[in-house]
């Protein structure tokens, strides 16, 4: 995320916290391509390193993308979607593990 310029890269981990994962990805981009190329390049790189498949829901025009890997789900936002939903302060219990600002 960070070598594509994602921005406020969020690791929370939700051990105890979520019963439908253990970690939360939280990224922020500038631009509806810009949101495109960090999912297409997380996808990449982990599929390369770990041969996983994800489900993805949303569209770039959205404002907000999620790829799901099970035991972590990766959210690419715009920073408006991301100020409007607030997961950061929904899941606020849970622990930061990583924060790239």
């Amino acid at each position: 995320m960070e070598d594509k310029k994602g921005e406020d890269i969020l690791l929370l981990d939700l051990k105890g916290l979520a019963i439908f994962t253990d970690y939360f990805v939280i990224c922020s981009g500038t631009s509806e391509r810009m949101l495109r190329a960090l999912v297409d390049s997380a996808m990449e790189q982990v599929q390369e390193s770990h041969r996983m498949k994800a489900k993805v829901e949303g569209e770039p025009e959205d404002g907000w993308m999620l790829v799901d890997y099970g035991d972590v789900v990766l959210h690419v936002f715009s920073a408006r979607q991301r100020d409007y939903y607030g997961l950061e302060d929904l899941w606020n219990e849970g622990r930061v593990v990583v924060r790239l600002q």
